[in-house]
């Protein structure tokens, strides 16, 4: 059964209304004042709601693209660090040879060729274990590309650098201890030669990475300051002044008790009525 409807005095009603429109404005504030944001939902604001979305999935985008860039800078210093090794060990071999060239004696330059043969191959054994995540750019095949911005089009491909093959023709040299000691040191300066061009090729591949290197490293911290600069954007749109809303909620605390008190006073017009009786 319906409730007959209640008359209530202007005054009353007023006040009423005044209470109610305060109740929502304090629950408007203790929301923002629970999130730290004045748009929490595309009903408070669709615009700002809309781009800081925006801005906040681009910089999650571009976040992602700098875990792939610290990988690849990762891969590259694998191979560097492996370049740094091959070029101290092709130093140590051509200390070898240069010994070997400096003596007359067939045994002396038979045991050196045999410390230069295994040099060359752990320089061999270091290009091999010079990978990251399985991708080993000392070698040729292998490559990486990276990607700098969220859709992909800009990018940069670091391709990978034969070392082994550049070392193959310091092995290929003929006889140290050749019988004929001019022979023999003919040989010994041909593995020198080949050493030198080894170790230039070396140096260039390392110029290249370093090059790639600085490329992708300057390319990171643009990206941090890109999503720094959209995660400001997105809360400048967005987030509230907590001092402000602080503000407001006691100022709405204050306004509520005085439309209580208001209230009850217009009350007090209808409660005269039982004085006549």
């Amino acid at each position: 059964m319906a409730m007959d409807n209640i008359t209530l005095t202007s005054g009353m009603r007023s006040n009423l209304f005044t209470l109610q429109n305060t109740a929502k404005m304090m629950d408007t504030t203790q929301t923002r004042l629970a999130t730290g944001k004045r748009v929490n939902s595309a009903l408070d604001d669709p615009i700002n709601f809309f781009a800081a979305q925006g801005h906040t999935q681009r910089a999650g985008d571009l976040a992602m693209r700098k875990d792939e860039m610290a990988e690849a800078i990762q891969t590259i210093k694998a191979a560097d660090n492996g370049l740094t090794a091959i070029t101290d060990m092709i130093a140590s071999a051509k200390s070898l040879a240069q010994s070997a060239l400096a003596t007359n004696s067939i045994t002396e330059r038979t045991d050196l060729e045999a410390e230069y043969t295994s040099m060359l191959e752990q320089i061999a054994t270091v290009a091999d274990d010079s990978g990251y995540k399985g991708t080993n750019l000392l070698e040729s095949a292998q490559s990486i590309t990276v990607y700098f911005d969220e859709d992909g089009t800009s990018n940069l491909v670091v391709a990978g650098v034969d070392v082994e093959d550049q070392l193959e023709d310091s092995t290929a040299v003929g006889a140290w201890n050749d019988a004929t000691l001019t022979t023999g040191a003919a040989a010994i300066q041909a593995s020198i030669d080949d050493l030198d061009n080894a170790r230039d090729d070396v140096r260039t591949a390392a110029k290249t990475l370093s090059g790639k290197l600085s490329t992708i490293t300057t390319r990171q911290e643009f990206t941090d300051k890109m999503i720094n600069t959209l995660e400001d954007g997105a809360a400048n749109l967005v987030n509230a002044d907590l001092n402000e809303e602080g503000a407001n909620m006691l100022m709405l605390q204050t306004r509520q008790q005085l439309g209580t008190t208001s209230l009850s006073l217009a009350s007090q017009a209808a409660q005269s009525v039982l004085r006549l009786f």
